[in-house]
């Protein structure tokens, strides 16, 4: 099948589309392209596979593989015309029997071909990959039906990775205008679009951003801090006497109000006096997961009633998003940070999971200020920063003057590594409050992650 016909196809089934589609950004767009329906057309499939076949010669690779679940059914049919092992990556890790995420027979160091059918950011690219180079196979290449990236080669080339297609977006107008499909004026339309996301700079509303936000990131310039104090401590003379040494440094206090043995009456009034003094926000690290009748009375009852005093808090959203209404509904200058990562070994948030919690931040910028997630370097967080919403903030725990893991499996990275990824606060418990000197540790790590922030935003 000649390309040319094999795009007037695509078109004719409805696989490329124009018009105007509201994206999942919230973006609305002249053109989108959904080739899942291919499947059910045979001849359109054999040519796909033709074309495939015909570009991938000469390429070096021992087994191939598709990405769940559009390019899969054509992997499998482009393994078989050319005589290749077949593998996949499971959509869900596996947590019972063998635990094999991989389906298919392959020896370590194999190298893996691997076929999609569009690029957009590379970012899901480079995810599959690092997921099938966990399981011992080394991926090189990516083929991929449409390229309809601004960058995506470039994305993948910076992290080893090279991107092949077969078709662009530039190559699919030229041939449906040829064909009068489309004319003139829609072909600006996708230019304008395309050129505009190129330049976009997301230029974030006040109205997208909720005032709790705003509040912090003005502290934040005026402290000249992005530093956040995790205070676990059992009673209040210790609590007390480090934060005596240590206000002065951070723009935000996270505590856990649970696990005070002599809290009374007495300890939120003093905390807020410190917090008025210092020029600090109050964060309580409640990590609220239950059904919004039960947080709802957690967050406004009992005897901590955390809605009167923290500003801040943290929610899981293993609930759902219906958590955020239970908690904030019909209360105002209230905030929270969402859990999308954690940074202790084997946790069992994965990217599904991130990409839910994310959406739902995006959703409830009235009372999401932002997400909390750490990264195993600077390259991993600069990935997980770019899936934010605009004006969301991220948190970064597990952070120190020096990498490494502690005895339970929490991973740590340096400041200049989390706030160079995009961290826009580090949050530090141990390694302030365990230090001889917990006044001269913050300030250490305040004016590190500080110059590094005033550096990234330069």
């Amino acid at each position: 099948m000649r390309k040319e016909e094999f795009i007037e196809k695509l078109f004719e089934i409805g696989a490329v589309k124009f018009g105007s589609f509201t994206l999942k950004s919230g973006k609305v767009s002249p053109f989108y392209f959904d080739l899942r329906d291919m499947i059910s057309y045979p001849e359109l499939l054999d040519g796909i596979v033709e074309l495939l076949v015909e570009r991938i010669q000469g390429m070096e690779f021992d087994v191939l593989t598709g990405i769940p679940y559009t390019a899969l059914p054509i992997a499998s049919l482009v393994a078989d015309r050319i005589k290749k092992p077949l593998i996949y990556m499971r959509k869900e890790e596996k947590a019972y029997g063998t635990g094999n995420n991989v389906i298919g027979k392959y020896q370590p160091g194999a190298v893996c071909l691997v076929i999609d059918d569009l690029i957009t950011t590379g970012e899901s690219k480079i995810e599959t990959a690092e997921k099938l180079e966990a399981e011992g196979v080394i991926v090189k290449d990516f083929v991929v039906v449409i390229d309809r990236s601004n960058n995506g080669s470039e994305i993948l080339g910076r992290s080893g990775y090279q991107l092949h297609s077969l078709i662009d977006l530039d190559e699919i107008l030229a041939i449906l205008k040829k064909g009068n499909y489309i004319d003139e004026e829609m072909i600006s339309k996708v230019k304008d679009f395309t050129s505009g996301l190129a330049e976009d700079k997301i230029e974030v509303k006040k109205e997208n951003v909720n005032s709790l936000t705003i509040k912090l990131q003005e502290t934040m310039k005026r402290k000249k801090s992005n530093l956040i104090l995790s205070l676990d401590v059992t009673n209040q003379k210790d609590f007390f006497n480090i934060l005596d040494k240590t206000a002065s440094e951070i723009v935000m206090l996270k505590t856990h109000a649970d696990i005070m043995e002599d809290y009374d009456q007495g300890f939120i009034p003093k905390l807020q006096e410190y917090s008025k003094k210092y020029d600090f926000h109050i964060f309580e690290d409640r990590k609220f997961a239950d059904i919004g009748n039960t947080v709802r009375m957690q967050y406004r009852s009992g005897i901590y009633k955390i809605a009167d005093w923290s500003e801040f808090v943290t929610v899981h959203l293993v609930a759902g998003a219906a958590i955020l209404d239970g908690l904030f509904g019909g209360i105002e200058g209230r905030s929270s940070f969402l859990l999308a990562r954690m940074s202790s070994k084997d946790n069992l948030i994965n990217d599904a999971y991130t990409r839910k919690v994310l959406e739902a931040g995006r959703k409830n910028p009235e009372v999401v200020s932002g997400f909390i997630g750490h990264g195993k370097d600077k390259t991993d967080i600069q990935r997980f920063k770019a899936k934010f919403p605009a004006g969301m903030m991220l948190l970064m725990p597990g952070v120190k003057l020096e990498s490494g893991t502690d005895k339970l499996g929490q991973q740590y990275i340096t400041v200049e590594e989390a706030i160079a990824g995009g961290a826009d606060c580090i949050i530090v418990g141990r390694g302030i409050i365990k230090s001889d000197n917990p006044g001269a540790t913050a300030k250490i790590y305040r004016e590190r992650a500080w110059k590094a922030y005033l550096k990234r935003e330069k």
